[in-house]
């Protein structure tokens, strides 16, 4: 499997065709999904516009990758920041980390629904997710009031992950819809 920086820039080369371009942005999402994969995709497409005849706007490729790695970009930071903050705790003698563990970006803001997702940039929500104070409110809005297992009726976002989800029949038709633009 290829990197997310070696995929990142496949998708801003704009020699090869844009389909090819496309899979590498696809590939860059399977690395990088804050929401999951699915809804991840599906703010992309919609938030850099990917027309479905790409040649009819290659240059929103671009758009979508930006948008996913200045998001990533903020996770990679508060990681290493996370690590700095746990090897001075443990020079100290503290094995039990104080803070949460950062994890690789996989559905820290998980949304069931594909179509249901926040509408503000990604870095904005990761940003959000990663300051959040989970205690009865949505980690990427702060609505007050979400449920474990339920997602946020104002953004979409799922409490507790995607371990925490109940699947809906209809998810596999509106998933189709969705990867084929």
């Amino acid at each position: 499997m290829t990197s997310f920086p070696s995929q990142a820039r496949r998708v801003r080369d704009p020699g090869p065709a844009p389909l090819r371009r496309l899979h590498a942005l696809r590939e860059c999402t399977l690395h990088f999904a804050p929401y999951g994969f699915r809804a991840t995709w599906h703010h992309l497409v919609v938030s850099a516009r990917i027309p479905r005849r790409l040649e009819d706007d290659p240059v929103s490729l671009e758009r979508a990758i930006d948008e996913l790695s200045a998001a990533r970009d903020v996770l990679v930071a508060a990681r290493l920041a996370y690590e700095q903050e746990r090897r001075r705790e443990k020079a100290t003698g503290r094995r039990v980390p104080r803070s949460r563990n950062l994890s690789d970006g996989q559905a820290i803001a998980y949304c069931p629904d594909p179509e249901r997702h926040p509408t503000a940039p990604l870095a904005t929500v990761v940003r959000r997710v990663l300051a959040a104070d989970p205690d009865g409110q949505c980690v990427a809005c702060g609505t007050v009031g979400g449920r474990l297992g339920r997602a946020c009726a104002v953004c979409g976002v799922q409490a507790g992950g995607p371990g925490t989800w109940r699947g809906d029949p209809g998810a596999a038709s509106q998933w189709a819809r969705i990867w084929r633009r």
